[in-house]
């Protein structure tokens, strides 16, 4: 196999799975060097390793000097546990350069949570908010940590102002009568809500379900 063929082999598979690319490093002595070039730690996406695995501080750091985007997305964090909104909204800009498309998905609910901004709902393509949003949501990943207070303390507002018109709005049927919650807020109506319900369930959502992702040696220290 061509050399430039086996470089973007090594790549694609960094992407997906560091278990895997462990596995083809073993196949032949040309994959393991190129599976130990500096220039993979781009690709390695962190996030894919079980969080219960504490990888060492040295590959994290080696990581976020080659720009690898799921490692600065990690560091997108210190915006949420440390209350870094400067250096925090700083690493999302580098995260998305680099190429990280659910941090597109973070900053514009960060955006609306903290200032109610909503331009950056339109960089959001619609036919795959939904989708995004899971995954952004759905990543556990090493012993969380409680969000600093400034999170925290957005939520009562944001239950004051848009709860009450989530479920009185008649844009489409609720499917739960009884408990008009923010917990429930994305099983209790009808999937063909207008955009303002939509965002308003995409931003309950992210109020609920949205963690913690920070590893043993938090994020600070790389």
């Amino acid at each position: 196999m061509p050399e430039e063929i086996q470089v973007l082999v090594v790549e694609r598979v960094a992407c997906n799975s560091i278990t895997y690319l462990f596995s083809l490093s073993e196949s032949s002595k040309s994959m393991k060097a190129l599976a130990n070039w500096r220039r993979v730690y781009h690709f390695y996406y962190v996030l894919s390793v079980s969080w219960g695995l504490n990888m060492p501080l040295e590959f994290l750091k080696t990581c976020y000097a080659e720009r690898n985007p799921s490692t600065l997305y990690l560091k997108v964090y210190s915006f949420y546990t440390f209350n870094l909104h400067e250096e925090g909204l700083a690493f999302m800009k580098l995260a998305e350069d680099a190429g990280y498309e659910r941090v597109v998905y973070t900053q514009a609910m960060t955006q609306k949570i903290f200032w109610d901004d909503e331009e950056y709902f339109a960089g959001l393509p619609s036919e795959s908010v939904d989708m995004i949003g899971k995954l952004v949501r759905s990543v556990k990943w090493g012993w969380g940590l409680w969000h600093g207070d400034a999170f925290r303390v957005q939520r009562a507002p944001f239950i004051s102002a848009f709860l009450l018109s989530f479920y009185s709005c008649k844009c489409a049927p609720l499917l739960m009568q009884q408990c008009h919650c923010l917990w429930h807020i994305d099983i209790s109506k009808d999937d063909n809500m207008c955009d303002r319900c939509f965002w308003i369930k995409e931003v309950g959502l992210f109020f609920c379900e949205f963690e913690q992702i920070m590893v043993i040696r938090d994020t600070m220290k790389w």
